[in-house]
């Protein structure tokens, strides 16, 4: 790609610059420890993350002083395939592309395994006359070193001689020629990636896993191919005859059946991505003037006009023209309930219209395609957040950095001390011992231990309408013991409605409910607006209103059905002569519980008072337990007046309260908090929130999906529920312990297994393990790791 080229895949900010690398080849945390230094090194570069889950970078650097043609030569340069992912791209053909060629790569290893393990099969009937079981044969059996082995070799001989006696009639040389030729094959074929990226790595003075398996195999080879040629030669000389094709080939199809199953199960890690992508259906219906037309989804404007009929999903965001249906928005936010949907509200592409009695068509405006529209938004952040290192993934990447030097370093003392140490040195147990360290010290599962539970957590989340921005937040969020919660849209509904109404006459309510919503109709006052739901919620007809005027601070006034109607304050009123002892009375009561009371009177009596409150979301109080229970503190942080609060923090359960807080100070409250050794996450919506998130140690944001996905926060709500963030707090928890646990048992395994196959337990119990079974475990090994972060997607939250 030309540099004109690569410049067009650049997004620039400020100063510096940011790009999106692909990269092939990584097969182990040594890899991604080696591809991640060689970005860092590169002058210009101010930061780079790189993924083996995903096998992406994420580079920023200065364009004064770095280019991407750099970058790419950088990674070039350490033995890896490296290009430039394209940002045209939306996240939909993104993921498309991402799972073509994950499924592409996975049948050619499967492809590649069962052929190997085939050829395995045959190299173990052919070992088995050159192993010495049968009579007069003199194999090698000395290069099985291990018991195990050796047993399970001498138990199948019987069966396998009466079935094939011809094969033992088959002269010895000609055995191990044939055995030579089905190593090779399965050495320059099935095996022939870890030989080729080995040797890249070596051009550029690298180690990585593939070093490992080719030094291993390659020896074991080289070794076999020198007594096959020399067979007298090495008898003479009193040297084990001995060749290890067989280990050759089982190792090599043990690691490719590894790899397989690895990208089995990474394939279900991003099953979360997989769904999201797969909302978007891949046609719209388009009204074309008086026709009805179908058109690809990827030719659709913003202004379009959609038709939906009932039980469709969506193509792309937009707004209601006609149409009174509910929707169902599980799949994106994670709310149960179907949402309704009238002239004017929004739509989310990769909804569905639910049918029911009353549904019909719904026509929509588009308002947002492509790359900007809110679900390829949502499926670009959970990509990035995979892709993302949490902190933790430092310490696998600097132990992965020395890691396979080591081992090497290891296996040659090894090899020497099974030569000089024992009264009886064996040059046959020397080199089993070796290639065993060598092939069971494959640093994979490190590599896969923190990335596989940030990608299947992330995942999750993503299912419950829970965004987690980043490896980072993620492992912060597990690490919250107080939060704070704003009051207005985060524990309330953030709008006023009616709570109580008093008659204080002998006219009916319904009438002077009805009276009141005249003259409200023509204000544009929000608590107007709460009257009128009330009057619209209980079926009341509301008449026409005229003479309408508005007194701001004290209330407004009409004339409806020939009668003047007042609607204010009880001072108001009072100052208009009207005998308010009683609306008084309750106008206070309704102040101390945090309500805003309404005096009306008709013609010249006080008639009613209706008194107004923004009131607690219905699981505001069951948010509140749920983060108690998880052993968190909570508190309400508001501008609202105190009494309001405090009135609020009752109802939901939340005992320390600060109110009446400017925006400003919001920030300096957080700063409070945290002096005390607190580490704090900060619930608003985002907006008039800003600072004080930006403060918290976690600033979670609520919202509506419309416009959650451009939210600055470190964890944004996908539904207006608070219980949300007691599932997010639980959900990093859960993980923060998957995590440990498979960093514990990748670093417990290599502590455990390389004194094993380094022969430890010989001199106790004569146990020397055979490098096929060390195959066996490294392969085992990445497969537990993934598995183990694959519970995450059905662990118990709170």
């Amino acid at each position: 790609m030309a540099d004109t080229d690569l410049s067009r895949e650049t997004e620039t900010t400020g100063a510096s610059a940011r790009l999106q690398l692909s990269v092939g080849g990584m097969t182990c945390a040594a890899c991604q420890s080696a591809v991640q230094r060689a970005l860092e090194r590169t002058p210009g570069v101010t930061k780079a993350a790189v993924s083996l889950m995903t096998n992406r970078a994420e580079v920023e650097y200065l364009p004064s002083e770095a280019s991407a043609e750099g970058l790419l030569t950088a990674i070039r340069n350490t033995g890896y395939e490296a290009e430039v992912r394209s940002i045209a791209q939306t996240a939909f053909e993104e993921q498309e592309t991402a799972d073509r060629d994950a499924e592409a790569d996975y049948r050619s290893t499967r492809r590649r395994t069962a052929w190997a393990l085939a050829a395995a099969f045959v190299s173990a009937l052919l070992g088995m006359p050159l192993m010495g079981h049968g009579p007069g044969i003199h194999g090698n059996a000395e290069s099985v070193p291990d018991p195990l082995i050796r047993w399970i070799s001498a138990w199948l001989d019987a069966p396998i001689q009466a079935a094939l006696p011809w094969l033992y009639t088959i002269p010895l040389p000609i055995l191990r020629w044939v055995s030579a030729a089905i190593a090779l094959w399965a050495m320059a074929w099935a095996g022939r990636e870890f030989f080729v990226r080995a040797w890249k790595a070596a051009l550029h003075r690298s180690t990585d896993m593939n070093t490992l398996i080719a030094v291993g195999t390659g020896a074991a080879f080289v070794y076999s191919i020198a007594v096959t040629i020399a067979h007298d030669w090495f008898t003479a000389a009193g040297a084990p005859t001995g060749v290890y094709y067989e280990p050759v080939v089982f190792i090599l199809a043990l690691v490719l059946l590894g790899n397989t199953f690895e990208k089995r199960a990474k394939r279900r890690t991003s099953s979360a991505l997989r769904k999201l992508a797969s909302l978007q259906p891949r046609e719209a219906r388009v009204q074309k003037g008086d026709a009805i037309v179908s058109v690809p989804v990827s030719e659709l404007f913003p202004g379009d006009i959609v038709i939906l009929r009932p039980g469709e999903r969506a193509p792309v965001d937009g707004e209601v023209l006609d149409g009174d249906s509910a929707f169902d928005e599980s799949m994106l936010t994670g709310e149960s309930l179907p949402v309704e949907k009238f002239p004017g509200h929004p739509i989310l592409g990769g909804t569905v219209q639910l049918a029911g009695d009353r549904a019909a068509a719904t026509r929509y405006r588009v308002t947002r395609v492509g790359a900007e529209s809110t679900l390829s938004r949502i499926v670009q952040l959970v990509r990035d957040a995979q892709s993302s290192q949490a902190p933790v993934q430092r310490l696998a990447d600097r132990v992965s950095a020395i890691f396979v030097p080591t081992v090497m370093v290891l296996s040659v003392l090894v090899f020497l001390v099974w030569l000089l140490v024992p009264q009886q040195p064996s040059l046959a147990m020397a080199f089993s011992a070796a290639l065993a360290v060598l092939i069971i010290a494959c640093p994979c599962a490190m590599g896969l231990a923190v990335p596989t539970a940030v990608m299947v957590s992330t995942g999750r989340g993503a299912g419950m309408g829970v965004l987690i921005k980043g490896g980072e937040p993620l492992e912060r969020l597990g690490g919250v013991s107080t939060v704070v919660f704003d009051k207005t849209g985060t524990l309330t509904e953030g709008r006023p409605s009616v709570t109580d109404v008093v008659a204080l006459s002998a006219i009916p309510e319904v009438e002077f409910v009805a009276l009141v919503a005249a003259v409200e109709q023509q204000s544009e006052h929000p608590l107007a607006a709460a009257v009128l739901r009330h009057a619209q919620e209980r079926g009341i007809s509301i008449p026409d209103a005229t003479r309408f005027e508005a007194l701001p601070g004290k209330g407004v006034q009409a004339v409806v059905q020939g009668r003047v109607v007042r609607v204010g304050t009880a001072l108001w009123l009072a100052e208009a002569g009207f005998d308010v002892g009683r609306a008084e009375r309750m106008s206070q009561d309704l102040g101390r519980q945090g309500k805003t009371p309404l005096v009306a009177a008709v013609e010249t009596e006080v008639v009613a008072i209706m008194g107004l409150a923004d009131s607690p979301r219905p699981e505001a109080r069951e948010a509140v337990e749920a983060l108690r229970r998880l052993g968190l503190q909570v508190t309400m942080l508001t501008g609202d007046r105190r009494a309001v609060a405090e009135a609020i923090a009752a109802q939901v359960g939340i005992e320390s309260v600060s109110a009446e807080v400017l925006p400003g100070a919001k920030r300096d409250a957080i700063q409070a908090i945290q002096a005390l050794g607190e580490t704090v996450a900060m619930v608003g919506d985002g907006v008039n929130d800003a600072p004080a998130l930006v403060q918290a140690d976690v600033g979670i944001a609520m919202g509506s999906g419309t416009d959650i996905a451009g939210e600055a926060a470190d964890v944004s709500l996908m539904r207006n529920d608070p219980r949300a963030v007691a599932d997010a707090i639980g959900l990093s928890r859960v993980t923060m312990r998957v995590m440990r646990q498979n960093l514990f048992w990748a670093f417990f395994y290599n502590v455990i297994a390389i004194p094993v196959a380094a022969g430890a337990l010989y001199p106790a119990w004569g146990i020397l393990l055979s490098p096929i079974l060390a195959g066996a475990a490294m392969a085992f090994s990445s497969v537990s790791v993934i598995a183990n972060s694959l519970r995450l997607k059905r662990a118990r939250l709170v």
